[in-house]
């Protein structure tokens, strides 16, 4: 499955990407629900704040209402948890920037504290995993509070705002819960069947099998996650846990996979029919699924993996604190604007990051002009300003999974926008100071990237390539046994697949970084290849071979 040829070593310095860094690809399923998400929460606050004719609060009502980007792929019961915890994220956040603006002037100790809370948002939001947005969204926000005018005693009712703003977007996210309760859950399994069934077409051979796999294997564990967090397992999971046993079936044994019923149900899961029954080709299958086991190896606290993400933190916090003080220097306005693009850009690794730092600035110089063109247009009055603010908001979500660059485009003119709400300013200055600063901050923040390199990497691949090793050495040892449990194959086969999608994940990440220890290239093919063949066996053990007669049944549960 190695996304690279077994090679005995890997050239220290790689070369920067241009070509594809701005092509663009295909929406997500869901891409308008985060677009009418963030509008549903920003549009009451701002337009009753403009009724009382006090848009000047709109930045903090703005920190709570953009909170309802978070959390749009988990299931309802984690959705809750996860925009709580953003919620107060953003608050905490908010708070320390409002209390330092309100201590001090000093642009150097605000530009420091924005970039040790850049750092920290960046450890914290790779570490539990949150997705996209990711981080940029909370240091937006709390850079900019860094360079509000601020007195200590409006601190409380300023976060007070955003407190409730925050609840108007936990709301707004959880509402699509009373319609579709498991609308989460259904979109994930149907993109494992379809991933698998993609990867089952190329029969584990040719050109190509080896991204499919990859992209199977990654969807089949999105899924499993997806299900292991949707709270009580009742029908309709129980059905859609069989369905992704399936997938995660055809992923073990592409030949022995008819793609056909896989495309069906996922076909099937569309909307709020009845989750299609796949059947069981084993008997007491529901043991099969290991739900316990896996529920046991996901227990993992997140604060585990702060550890591994220490390169990350150091260079985001190196690379903001330099974009701002050498905007500084310059005698830029909004030093912050430098800071939150150094900080968008870290990535994985360099190689990301040197995309996304490309990807910034075309997408904030495209993003002038588009501001140049409607500043005339939203300086009309509150109402204009308000309705193009909204407008932008919509757009950056709607087109920011097509590439990053073009969501950027919309993010730009809306970031300029929201600076206006206390009072209109002069375009021409705007367009100058975010132009300065989106290079300074995307040339000084890929230099902090390259200065500090991510010199354990390697060593997460060794620890990554014993887990595969231990986890298919275990597997191996319950295949020599006359009659093992079906609880414990299951369960071996289910840790023998998540270590190789780590595996993957360490090592992608790795590959694209700047270093001088070669990689393991020709160790984690002989891993992975001899880790598949293991899987296969397991299956075949299990006989969870797919029916190549089998129908394709629409018959279930309602969701």
């Amino acid at each position: 499955m190695s996304s690279a040829p077994p090679a005995p070593g890997t050239p220290p310095a790689r070369r920067l990407p241009l070509a594809g860094v701005l092509r663009l690809g295909r929406p997500s399923d869901i891409w308008y629900k985060p677009a009418l998400s963030v509008v549903a929460a920003v549009a009451p606050p701002n337009l009753t704040l403009l009724a009382l004719d006090r848009l000047d609060l709109a930045m903090y009502t703005m920190a709570g209402s953009l909170c309802a980007l978070y959390a749009h792929n988990r299931p309802y019961a984690a959705r809750a948890r996860a925009l709580a915890w953003v919620v107060l994220g953003m608050l905490g956040g908010l708070a320390v920037s409002l209390v330092t603006a309100s201590l001090t002037g000093s642009a150097v100790v605000l530009v420091t504290v924005g970039a040790l809370l850049a750092a920290a948002q960046k450890a914290l939001c790779d570490a539990t995993r949150i997705g996209p947005p990711g981080n940029v969204i909370l240091t937006f926000v709390s850079s900019a509070a860094l360079f509000a005018p601020q007195a200590l005693g409006q601190v409380p009712g300023h976060l007070g705002l955003a407190a409730a703003a925050g609840v108007g977007a936990w709301l707004v996210g959880m509402a699509p819960g009373l319609l579709r309760p498991h609308g989460p859950e259904r979109r994930a399994t149907a993109h494992a069947l379809n991933a698998a069934a993609a990867y089952a077409v190329t029969r584990g051979t040719g050109d190509g099998h080896s991204r499919a796999r990859a992209g199977a294997a990654a969807a089949v564990h999105a899924a499993w996650q997806s299900l292991l967090s949707a709270g009580p397992r009742n029908a309709t999971r129980r059905a859609l846990e069989r369905l992704v046993v399936r997938a995660e079936v055809a992923l073990a044994a592409p030949a022995d996979t008819d793609p056909e019923p896989l495309l069906a149900w996922a076909r099937a899961l569309r909307g709020n029919g009845p989750v299609p029954q796949a059947g069981h080709p084993a008997p007491d299958a529901d043991e099969l699924l290991g739900v316990d086991a896996e529920l046991a190896a996901g227990a993992r606290p997140w604060w585990t993996r702060l550890g591994p993400l220490t390169p990350l933190a150091v260079r985001t916090a190196l690379g903001c604190a330099l974009a701002g003080y050498a905007s500084l220097a310059l005698g830029v306005g909004r030093p912050y604007w430098a800071l939150v693009t150094a900080a968008s850009l870290y990535q994985a690794n360099i190689t990301l990051t040197w995309s996304r730092g490309v990807q910034r600035v075309v997408g904030n110089l495209v993003g002038v002009l588009l501001f140049a063109a409607v500043a005339p247009l939203a300086h009309l009055g509150g109402a204009a300003l308000v309705l193009c603010c909204l407008a932008f908001n919509f757009g950056a979500e709607a087109l920011i999974g097509r590439n990053y660059w073009l969501g950027s485009v919309c993010v730009t003119p809306m970031a300029l926008l929201i600076s206006e709400f206390a009072g209109v300013q002069e375009p021409g200055k705007l367009i100058t100071e975010r132009v300065v600063d989106t290079l300074i901050g995307a040339l000084v923040g890929f230099a902090a990237a390259v200065v500090v390199t991510n010199r354990r990497a390697g060593d997460r691949i060794e620890h990554a390539l014993t887990a595969v090793e231990r986890a298919r050495g275990s597997a191996a040892v319950l295949l020599t046994e006359p009659r093992p449990g079906r609880r414990a194959l299951e369960a071996a086969r289910r840790d023998l697949a998540a270590a190789l999608t780590e595996l993957r994940v360490t090592t992608d990440a790795a590959s694209g970084e700047w270093w001088q220890r070669a990689l393991p290239q020709e160790r984690v093919v002989l891993a992975e290849r001899s880790a598949h063949r293991t899987l296969a066996a397991t299956v075949r053990r299990q006989g969870l071979h797919l029916d190549q007669r089998e129908a394709r049944t629409t018959e279930g549960v309602r969701p």
